[in-house]
C-alpha cells in the first residue's frame, strides 16, 4: 500500500470517527430534552410548535398531554373557559446543569405569565430546566404546566409527588387570579415572598400564615382585601406541607428574580416620573392662581 493511499484511508477514518463522534454528543444532548405537545394540535399546529421549539420529529422524546390530564389539576381551580374543552398548550423543557436554575419562556401565553410558571414549577420541584411553554394561538397558559411537569419527568426519571403538583397548579391558578387585581407581577413577587418566608421559619400555624401574609404585603405596599387573605393562606398551608428548602427555591429563581428587580426598578422609575410630571402641573395651577388673584 503506497504512503498516498495510507494518507487517504488515515483521512477517511477520522472522518468517520469525527461524525460518529458527534452523533454521539448531539444525541447526549438531545437526551436531555423532552417536548409535550397538546394531544388536539392539528398536524400543521404540531409542524408549527416543534418549529419555534427548534426541534424535529424523531429527534427529542416527544409526549402528549390530553385534556383530561389537565382537567385532573385544575378542575375546581379556574373556570371551563380557562382550561378549555382541548389539550392545546405544549412545553419544551431542557435539563440543565445542577445550579442553573430554571428559566421560562412563553409564546402566545396571555394569563400565566414566566414568573408564574417558574414559582409554581419550583414548587412541584422542578430544578435546573429551560422551559417554553406556548400554543399556536393566544391562550390562557394554565393547562401548559401539566404537560411541562409531564415533560420534566420524562427527561429526568423523577417522579414529582402528586401533592406538590396540586399545589404548583393552585399557586399558579393563584398567582394568576390575584395579578387581576393587583398586577402580574406583584402578584408573583408577593406569592414568592411569601412562600420563601413559609418555608424558612417552616411555619404550618393557619394564624401565623396570616399574619406573615399581611405583614409582607405591607412592606411590598401592596393593597389585599380578606378574600385575597384567605385564598393566599390555603395556599401556603398546602406548601408548608411540603419538603422544600428555601435554598433551593431562592437559586433556583435567581434568573427569573433579576428580571423582576429590573421590572420594579422600571416601574419605581416611572412612578419618579410621573411624580415630577404632577408636581409640575401642580406649581403651574399655583403660579396660575396666583396670577389670577393679582
Amino acid at each position: 500500500m503506497n504512503n498516498k493511499l495510507k494518507k487517504t484511508l488515515v483521512v477517511l477514518l477520522l472522518a468517520v470517527f469525527c461524525i460518529a463522534g458527534f452523533s454521539t454528543f448531539a444525541r447526549a444532548e438531545e437526551d436531555n430534552i423532552v417536548v409535550s405537545l397538546g394531544a388536539n394540535l392539528s398536524d400543521q399546529q404540531r409542524k408549527e410548535i416543534l418549529a419555534l421549539f427548534g426541534v424535529e420529529e424523531g429527534e427529542v422524546k416527544i409526549l402528549e398531554v390530553t385534556n383530561q390530564e389537565e382537567r385532573n389539576y385544575l378542575e375546581g381551580l379556574v373556570s371551563d373557559e380557562k382550561i378549555g374543552k382541548r389539550a392545546i398548550s405544549s412545553a419544551y423543557v431542557e435539563i440543565l446543569e445542577e445550579g442553573e436554575g430554571i428559566s421560562v419562556e412563553t409564546r402566545n401565553i396571555n394569563w400565566v405569565t414566566k414568573e408564574m410558571y417558574a414559582n409554581a414549577l419550583v414548587t412541584a420541584g422542578v430544578e435546573n430546566a429551560r422551559v417554553i411553554a406556548a400554543a399556536p394561538f393566544a391562550v390562557s397558559g394554565t393547562a401548559a404546566l401539566t404537560g411541562i411537569m409531564k415533560a420534566f419527568e420524562e427527561a429526568t426519571g423523577e417522579e414529582l409527588t402528586e401533592e406538590a403538583k396540586q399545589a404548583a397548579n393552585e399557586e399558579m391558578v393563584t398567582t394568576g387570579e390575584l395579578g387581576e387585581d393587583i398586577g402580574q407581577d406583584e402578584a408573583a413577587s408577593l406569592v414568592q415572598k411569601i412562600k420563601e418566608r413559609i418555608i424558612s421559619e417552616k411555619i404550618t400555624d393557619p394564624e401565623q400564615i396570616r399574619k406573615i401574609i399581611i405583614e409582607i404585603a405591607a412592606d411590598l405596599n401592596i393593597n389585599i382585601t380578606q378574600e385575597h387573605i384567605d385564598r393566599l393562606a390555603d395556599l401556603m398551608e398546602r406548601i408548608s406541607k411540603l419538603d422544600l428548602s428555601v435554598d433551593k427555591v431562592s437559586q433556583q429563581l435567581e434568573n427569573i428574580n433579576k428580571g423582576l428587580e429590573k421590572v420594579k426598578e422600571t416601574i419605581d422609575k416611572n412612578k419618579g416620573f410621573f411624580q415630577q410630571v404632577l408636581d409640575a402641573i401642580k406649581r403651574f395651577f399655583a403660579w396660575l392662581a396666583d396670577v389670577l388673584r393679582g
